[in-house]
């Protein structure tokens, strides 16, 4: 069951300083349209817009005092959601005073509220504005002590019923050239170099792995297939582990000598595979003269 059909509307709330923004980025990487600090009276629109385009991804709003007046209007919204018949769920995030007034203390900002006395009457006032709105909430995080890795794990758990298996994270497949220096921004680096070499085949040597004739050198050999076999199902066995822990790209440096011919094929033949298995890919090729 895709995302688009387990659930439509995530309305994210709660105290401030309790993660709303590390919780809006975890929802982004689960491949959910994120809008920030939208007024609770304009969900109705965005979700009559939402319905009337081609966008299949399910809606992560953030609401929260911020909105001032505007946020008063949400208890009803979702009286309306309910009403709509509507999938949706609430999601409240709260912390530990002391936590939340450190937070505030490192992140030098002030409380959307700081109007009404010391950061602890502020926190206070705000526990006070959100109590009905908690009382609705199907989910409720205490964030003291998570970290935005576990923070991701729970929301994907509770709202997609994944475990992390669900891999939706984007895989970079990065062909390059050792002479050319390694890729900076590689999570994993693989050498193709012990692979037959097409720029020893004259007929071979001026062109490149996007082109058929070197594609077939050098996948046709026994050795690569049994290397691409191997390698690839490396690749889905890791994925999920890199997904808990929160990574949501994952870049694999793909290198050969010059970075023309074998590196290049291997990568294209990668995402091939990885396209057909319904991974979110794309091949990039560092060294590759642009055409």
């Amino acid at each position: 069951m895709t995302i688009s059909e387990k659930i439509k509307i995530v309305i994210v709330t709660g105290l401030s300083g309790a993660g709303k923004t590390q919780a809006m980025k975890a929802l982004e990487d689960l491949d959910f349209f994120c809008i920030d600090n939208l007024p609770p009276s304009l969900l109705p629109q965005l979700i009559a817009i939402h319905q009337s385009t081609e966008e299949t991804r399910p809606v992560a709003v953030a609401m929260d005092v911020r909105g001032k007046g505007h946020f008063a209007q949400l208890t009803s919204v979702i009286t309306w959601l309910e009403e709509s018949l509507v999938s949706y769920k609430v999601v409240f995030l709260e912390c530990e005073n002391d936590i939340l007034v450190r937070r505030f203390s490192e992140t030098r900002r002030r409380h959307p509220l700081a109007d009404q006395g010391s950061i602890y009457d502020s926190i206070a006032h705000e526990r006070k504005l959100l109590a009905d709105v908690r009382q609705l909430a199907h989910l409720i995080i205490d964030t003291s002590a998570i970290k935005p890795a576990e923070l991701k794990a729970l929301l994907n758990s509770a709202l997609l019923g994944s475990d992390g298996t669900d891999v939706l994270m984007q895989i970079d497949l990065l062909s390059f050239g050792f002479k050319y220096g390694v890729p900076n921004d590689a999570d994993i680096i693989f050498d193709v170099r012990f692979l037959p070499n097409p720029f020893y085949i004259d007929e071979l040597k001026q062109l490149t792995g996007e082109d058929p004739e070197v594609a077939d050198y050098v996948l046709d050999w026994p050795q690569t297939q049994a290397f691409i076999d191997k390698f690839y199902d490396l690749i889905v066995e890791l994925l999920p582990a890199y997904s808990k822990e929160g990574k949501a790209r994952l870049t694999i440096g793909i290198g050969c000598t010059g970075g023309q011919h074998r590196s290049v094929a291997i990568s294209r033949e990668l995402g091939r595979r990885l396209t057909l298995d319904g991974f979110h890919n794309q091949v990039r090729h560092r060294d590759l003269p642009e055409k």
